[in-house]
C-alpha cells in the first residue's frame, strides 16, 4: 500500500522534529537568520510550520494560519533567501534520512509556493 506524504514524513512527531531542525538551520543560516531572529513568537511560528507541513502533506489536522501570500506580504523575500530556506529544509530532511521520493515531493510543494512567498 502506498503511504501518504504525511505518513512518509513520520506523521506529527516526524514533522515536529523536522520543523525544529529547519528552524534551527534557518537561525544558523547567514542569508536568512535575521528574519528568524526577529520573529516575536518563535514557538508560534514553529507551531504554524508544523500545521502547514502536516496539512499540506495530507495529515488530519487543519492549518489555522494565514495563507502564504498574507504571511509573507511586506517581507520582499529574494530568490536567494527563498533558495537558502529551501536548502535548509532539504538539509534537515537529509539529517532525518528521508528517502529521495519524499524529498522530491516536499520540494515540489516548496516550488509550488514560490510565487506566493517571493517578492511580496
Amino acid at each position: 500500500m502506498n503511504q501518504t506524504l504525511y505518513q512518509r514524513l513520520r506523521e506529527a512527531e516526524g514533522i515536529r522534529l523536522l520543523v525544529d531542525d529547519v528552524m534551527a538551520a534557518h537561525l544558523a543560516n547567514p542569508l536568512i537568520k535575521t528574519r528568524f531572529e526577529n520573529i516575536k513568537d518563535l514557538e508560534r511560528a514553529k507551531r504554524m510550520a508544523r500545521e502547514f507541513f502536516g496539512a499540506g502533506a495530507g495529515g488530519p489536522a487543519p492549518y489555522t494560519g494565514k495563507d502564504m501570500v498574507a504571511a509573507h506580504t511586506g517581507m520582499n523575500i529574494s530568490e536567494q533567501e527563498y533558495l537558502a530556506a529551501t536548502d535548509d529544509i532539504l538539509g534537515a530532511m537529509d539529517k532525518h534520512h528521508y528517502d529521495e521520493e519524499t524529498k522530491k515531493d516536499v520540494l515540489a510543494i516548496i516550488y509550488s509556493l514560490k510565487n506566493h512567498i517571493m517578492r511580496k
